[in-house]
């Protein structure tokens, strides 16, 4: 028979089972979450059986089972209908690219001629997740020279600062891709100019992904401590921001790898809270907006490294769920393959070599890659792999393929 009940229903009652709770152990476990005295237990038990069939629990719930479970509310439950990203852009913009350069051309620069560029930085940005590597970085690149520019045009303090913010988010972009291609000092060079840009213009946001850059970098490279002192300068930076979040994130991420659990569920903690006290953002697609289901690929990551295999296995399934279309397209193939990973390496500790296997391949197939991450999550694939199956045929093709890809980056692999 097939599961018709809401993807949400399923995963509440998949994350209860991954932590071994009967019904009646969850709803006493919701009462510590719980800001008021919650209604009696055989009627909040008669609730959560509701909310497990499908029945959705209204918004009072909502946010109370999201920390239970140790994500947040937009997360967990549907949330509010997305923008048609592609139309709303053109009837802002109003704008070709044609038009846009034109409009670059002359000696002073109008307002519309600065929102049609937000837009563009904005496009951009939400082509990360599937746009290939080479192509996003030549057209990040013109963008970027382009507004670099219009330093030497008549403009007002308001668009000069403007203007910089807009150069520092291009920037930011440029350097991602180009760390995911392996293009590691140019990809620092292109950091730090995004980083200098973001104090020129006053602009906390932008100065808090650079930060959050090199966090990333850092962990990619194993240099854990590195990772923490990037996230708590860039939370200091910009503590408010969308990018606070994703700190904690890598923050949580680097105390995993340190070994220290409590510091893990403190980050991933400190990050939950912050992002469900966040309006849900506009446009998801964009690179530097943490949207919520981000959240579960954060801790899914933590779960593995410290052996909380039920869990990274559930929140790996969720990641998919919600990276793919209904119609098999990968909405975040990047998410989508470390998630792959993360089952690989659970079912290799669980002794099934077939399974871990085809996710083990299956992560290493995808077009658009963040080479530098792959390599880091894969290593932990790799690591079972010898430790389990050193003699099998199969799991030394797997090595191989990845020793293959890592001699491509050596830099990548941590020390």
């Amino acid at each position: 028979m097939t599961d018709d009940r809401p993807a949400w229903a399923r995963r509440i009652a998949a994350e209860r089972a991954a932590r071994d709770w009967s019904q009646r152990d969850a709803v006493k476990a919701l009462r510590a979450h719980a800001p008021t005295e919650l209604p009696a237990e055989e009627s909040m038990i008669r609730q959560w059986k509701r909310w497990e069939s499908g029945q959705m629990p209204n918004d009072f719930y909502q946010p109370i089972i999201a920390a239970l479970f140790g994500t947040v509310t937009h997360a967990l439950f549907p949330a509010p209908a997305r923008r048609d990203g592609d139309k709303e852009i053109l009837a802002a913009s109003g704008m070709e690219t044609l038009e846009i350069v034109s409009r670059l051309n002359r000696s002073d620069v109008d307002n519309a001629t600065l929102d049609a560029l937000r837009i563009t930085a904005d496009r951009l940005a939400s082509e990360y997740p599937f746009m290939p590597s080479e192509q996003l970085l030549i057209e990040g690149r013109q963008w970027l020279r382009r507004v670099v520019d219009l330093h030497t045009k008549s403009l007002t303090l308001a668009q000069h600062r403007e203007v910089l913010a807009l150069s520092g988010w291009l920037a930011l972009l440029v350097g991602c891709v180009e760390y995911d291609t392996g293009a590691r000092h140019a990809a620092e060079s292109t950091r730090q100019a995004a980083l200098s840009l973001a104090t020129e213009a006053d602009h906390a946001e932008v100065a808090g992904w650079a930060h959050e850059m090199r966090a990333w970098f850092a962990l990619t490279t194993g240099d854990y401590r590195g990772v923490i002192a990037a996230a708590q300068a860039g939370a200091e930076r910009a503590p408010h921001a969308g990018v606070a979040v994703q700190l904690a994130g890598q923050e949580a991420k680097a105390w995993a790898r340190i070994g220290d659990r409590r510091q893990v569920e403190v980050a991933l903690d400190k990050g939950r809270r912050l992002l469900e006290g966040m309006p849900y953002p506009e446009n998801l697609d964009n690179h530097f907006v943490v949207d919520p289901a981000k959240f579960d690929f954060y801790a899914m990551d933590c779960y593995r490294l410290v052996g909380e295999d039920k869990l990274a296995r559930t929140l790996a399934e969720e990641v998919l769920r919600a990276g793919t279309d209904f119609d098999g397209t990968e909405r975040s193939p990047m998410r989508n393959a470390e998630a792959r990973v993360t089952l690989g390496v659970t079912a290799a500790r669980e002794g099934d070599l077939e399974q871990a296997l085809i996710m083990g391949e299956r992560a290493l197939e995808g077009d658009r890659q963040s080479v530098p991450s792959l390599i880091m999550t894969s290593r932990e694939l790799a690591a079972e792999m010898r430790r389990r199956y050193s003699s099998e045929p199969g799991a030394q093709d797997y090595l191989g393929r990845l020793r293959s890809l890592a001699e491509q980056k050596p830099g990548f692999m941590p020390r």
